[in-house]
This record gives C-alpha cells, sequence and structure tokens, in this order.
C-alpha cells in the first residue's frame, strides 16, 4: 500500500523546487483550505496558484514525513518538517499538517497548514 503523505509531498515538493506554479495548484483540490505564511486562510485552487506565484523562484522545500494516517479509501493526512531555503541562507523551518483526499484517481490536498517552529512557544 502506498504512504499518502510520502507520494504527495514527492510531487509537491518537485512542483515547488521548480517554482511549476500550475504544478502546484493541480496538487490541491479546487475547494482545497490553504493557510501559509500569510495571514489569512486562502480557499480554491486560484488563491493556491496566486500564493506559490508569489514565492521567490530559487526557494526550494526539503521535506521529511513524520506520520501518515488514513481514513478508508478516499481520505488520509499526516505531518511532515519541512525546511524552506533559498541561496542566500535564509531559511524557515515549519511543521506541515495536510489533510488529502481521492480526486478524480490521484491523492490531492484538501487542507494545507504550517506552523513556524520557533524555541518559543
Amino acid at each position: 500500500m502506498t504512504d499518502p503523505m510520502r507520494e504527495t509531498l514527492d510531487r509537491w515538493k518537485a512542483a515547488f523546487d521548480g517554482h511549476h506554479t500550475d504544478a502546484m495548484a493541480a496538487l490541491f483540490t479546487t475547494d482545497a483550505l490553504f493557510q501559509g505564511f500569510g495571514p489569512e486562510v486562502l480557499v480554491g485552487r486560484d488563491a493556491v496558484r496566486a500564493y506559490y506565484e508569489a514565492v521567490p523562484d530559487d526557494r526550494t522545500a526539503d521535506v521529511t514525513v513524520i506520520a501518515t494516517y488514513r481514513i478508508g479509501e478516499q481520505a488520509a493526512g499526516g505531518f511532515a518538517d519541512v525546511v524552506f531555503r533559498d541561496p542566500t541562507g535564509w531559511q524557515a523551518p515549519v511543521h506541515l499538517s495536510l489533510v488529502l483526499q481521492q480526486d478524480e484517481g490521484a491523492w490531492r490536498i484538501r487542507q494545507y497548514h504550517v506552523s513556524l517552529v520557533s524555541a518559543e512557544h
């Protein structure tokens, strides 16, 4: 049985590292909820595409899947640690949680949430 988190995040990383915003948007359901670094929750593929279009082209992401769960055949989710980087040395470590659903024969992201890792809490 495949790992839905690993499968989805492998495709997400390839699209993110290549700055392929259409491929990024296609990984999400049409009504996806997206909480990135911005202050507002975004809704839908067009909003996700616009978010990633604003990310500098030279950023990459290192992804480590922490846990995956499945709810039947149609839903899954889990957690990953991601470190976003650029060539200047900038980096942002985050915890990423996803809710996934089967959509048109592929796992797509239904809900995306990042939380910046900080030494303070």
